[in-house]
């Protein structure tokens, strides 16, 4: 290893925090904070951020001794590119001591709180999108307030700091892929608030900004192996280096009552409402991800890459988008939707992306509703079955059955793990197996899982996968 140092460090001074950001995985590395960086290079400002984690101390591990700054790595086709991001100034880690977080988030300077804790995070039942109470994180926030773990407890525990000391409140943001994920973060920090004290839920109603956005940029999940071929071209250890394509786009509704960072000079859509562009995002792009992630791997595609790489994934990708997305779809403005379609393949394509099926087949409970069973109810609605999104759906049954085509186990990564688990009993009959899951309701919504066209139409998917395989499923859907 040659260079100066054996590890990356900060030169010069770092930037005054005003954002603090829950969640500092690959995503906010690859995202939030670069927005953030190139928009104080470009206006400046007191933007720096304080990166805490939830739950584990890896980001503050890998971060900390190289004083927040990493290396953001840019999977072009051409070949990799790499620069340094600096805007991370600290990185936390709430468990090891909670109420210093509440203390940060109480500081007058922190403007913005941001996050990145995927659909999980928010401890809410994805079918109704309010807050689960009964969640074990939020029952021992509700009772110990003083020591918060989820991020609802945390949220409402800084609002609360802030409001007790005569202080205003910071703006929410989160980053998340959930449809309005402003409404959907304000609702669990209501329900929360509520449940403790009506008075400070009423003060956050009327007081706290919870601006919606739309965030797309595929972040692959980083290997050793990569954190070698980085290390080799730099000349030093960057063990918080991250990994993600050229392509990025941030749609933010422009709501931020103590101000923001320039993020419109950094590339950022300021906009009035997110709505039209997160459902294109949400069910274009993010709803074949998992059609791809579940029938892929059961093809046994490792990547979404191999995935399109083979005829039949890559058409079946066109179909649903031409059949069964984009009739849902309302044209955000300025976007031409078959436009946007084929970019989405050509980045689907591209070689240098390594985004394992298995990574986004990760927490399926908390996606399909979104992602799949939004268009799906709404076709049903018009007059039409899609029978693509219900194979989609019927993949990912397969998938949670946790074995293969090929009869070895799938390892399954969910917060409904346990009772998925409990409803795919072995020796099913395919009817059976999608009554079962079809009855989970944290999910599927009673009405649309009693639809018979839907119920029916997932039942032949479903027994179509378990008795001519994925890759077979699909050139049937696709006649």
């Amino acid at each position: 290893m040659t260079g100066v140092s054996d590890r990356l460090t900060r030169q010069g001074t770092a930037p005054t925090p005003g954002i603090l950001h829950l969640g500092p995985g690959a995503f906010f590395r690859a995202f939030l904070a670069q927005y953030t960086h190139d928009a104080m290079a470009t206006s400046g400002g007191d933007w720096g951020i304080v990166a805490a984690s939830l739950r584990s101390p890896a980001a503050r591990d890998q971060l900390g001794p190289q004083d927040g700054v990493y290396t953001a790595v840019t999977l072009a086709p051409a070949g990799e590119e790499m620069r340094t991001i600096t805007s991370v100034t600290e990185v936390m880690v709430a468990p090891e001591d909670p109420s210093a977080l509440v203390a940060r988030m109480a500081d007058p300077a922190i403007r913005i709180v941001t996050l990145t804790v995927t659909e999980k995070g928010y401890c809410h039942a994805p079918a109704t999108g309010r807050l689960d109470l009964t969640h074990p994180d939020i029952a021992a926030d509700l009772a110990d307030l003083a020591q918060p773990r989820s991020a609802p407890g945390f949220l409402v525990a800084g609002l609360r700091a802030r409001r007790n000391a005569g202080l205003a409140p910071f703006t929410v943001l989160s980053c998340d892929n959930l449809p309005a994920n402003g409404a959907l973060v304000r609702g669990v920090v209501v329900d929360f608030a509520r449940a403790i004290d009506p008075e400070l839920a009423d003060w956050i109603e009327a007081h706290v900004a919870f601006p919606a956005t739309m965030v797309d940029r595929i972040t692959p999940a980083i290997t050793p192996d990569d954190l070698d071929r980085v290390a080799a071209r730099l000349g030093y250890r960057d063990e918080g280096a991250v990994l993600h394509e050229p392509f990025s786009q941030w749609v933010i509704e422009d709501d931020f009552p103590l101000g923001r960072p320039d993020w419109a000079a950094a590339g950022a859509q300021l906009v009035a409402s997110v709505e039209a562009h997160e459902t294109m995002k949400l069910r274009m792009l993010n709803g074949t991800h998992s059609t791809l992630a579940y029938l892929g791997y059961l093809a046994g595609h490792q990547t979404i890459a191999d995935a399109v790489a083979d005829p039949p994934f890559a058409d079946l990708c066109r179909k649903l988008w031409h059949d069964e997305i984009i009739p849902t779809v309302p044209r955000p403005e300025g976007e031409d939707l078959p436009a946007y379609a084929a970019a989405l393949l050509a980045r689907y394509r591209n070689p240098a992306i390594r985004h394992r099926t298995s990574q986004i087949a990760t927490d399926g409970s908390q996606k399909l509703p979104q992602r799949l069973l939004g268009p799906i109810r709404e076709t049903l609605a018009a007059g039409h079955v899609p029978k693509g999104l219900c194979l989609a759906v019927a993949g990912w049954m397969r998938y949670v059955g946790g074995i293969d085509e090929k009869g070895l186990p799938i390892k399954l990564r969910d917060p409904l793990a346990g009772r998925i688990g409990a409803l795919c009993q072995p020796g099913d009959s395919p009817a059976d197996r999608v009554d079962a899951l079809l009855g989970l309701d944290a999910v599927f919504e009673p009405a649309l899982a009693a639809t018979p066209a839907f119920r029916d139409t997932v039942k032949d998917a479903y027994t179509r996968l378990v008795r001519d395989g994925a890759r077979a499923a699909v050139l049937d859907y696709l006649g």
